[in-house]
Order: structure tokens, then sequence, then C-alpha cells
């Protein structure tokens, strides 16, 4: 079947900066989505954990303008880089 004569729309994917941390509480390391400019490695930087928990972590490192189709994790379930401590 065309996915067009179904009705449904194509997902339009974006791009995404990508950082690695290291939570600096249980040395895990994680991906999490970079939303801040002013990020570089080296920062340490609050991650949303959940909605009433925030992690230090160390950034790792930071890819730039990642392709959402081309990341293994599904962006939506990825934490986020609350701010620069």
């Amino acid at each position: 079947m065309i996915h067009s004569t179904a009705g449904g729309k194509l997902k339009e994917y974006g791009y995404y900066d990508i950082a690695k941390v290291e939570y600096l509480d249980t040395q895990e390391k994680a991906f999490v989505l970079c939303t801040l400019s002013d990020i570089k490695e080296g920062d340490i930087v609050l991650v949303a954990f959940s909605e009433f928990e925030e992690r230090e972590a160390k950034v790792l490192r930071i890819d730039k303008h990642v392709h959402e189709q081309n990341f293994p994790l599904p962006i939506k379930r990825l934490k986020k880089i609350v701010r620069k401590v």
C-alpha cells in the first residue's frame, strides 16, 4: 500500500546537538540532548534526570548537528541539559 493514499504523513526528521556526559555521583555515562549553545567539553552541567531531580554531569564530548535518523537512540527519550554549573 502506498503511504500517501492511506492518509498518513511522513515524519520530518530533525538535527540535534548530542552530548556524551558522565554523571559525577555514579560515573555512569549517557547521551543527553544539548539545547544550549555555550556548552563545551569539560563543562559541568545539570541534567534533568526526572521531573523533580537534576544531576550534575561532566561533558565528555559534543556531537553537533546529528541527524535524528542516524542516532541509535530515540531523541524523545534522551534527558536534557538544563544549565551550566
